[in-house]
């Protein structure tokens, strides 16, 4: 019985305001088979260091998330 916990990026959207969601998957195989998965979710935000992220999701944020629309998302905020 072969166990093997497997860490995947399943699930890239570009939501409001240029945010871009991620859905990790993360799953568990017995023998290659999935016995058990589940999923987290995180935004990557105009502006946001975006350096740790998969591949795919550095290649999106790059194309969108230009100088022009980071000053837009962060004119949009609402101050605190």
């Amino acid at each position: 019985m072969a166990l093997e916990k497997v860490i995947s990026v399943d699930l890239i959207e570009i939501v409001e305001n240029s945010c871009i969601q991620v859905r990790t998957k993360t799953a568990i195989l017995e023998n290659g088979v999935e016995i058990s998965g589940k999923f987290h979710r995180h935004i990557v935000a105009p502006g946001d260091d975006y350096s740790a992220e998969d591949a795919r999701v550095k290649a999106i944020c790059a194309a969108m998330h230009t100088a022009k629309v980071i000053a837009a998302y962060k004119a949009a905020q609402i101050p605190a």
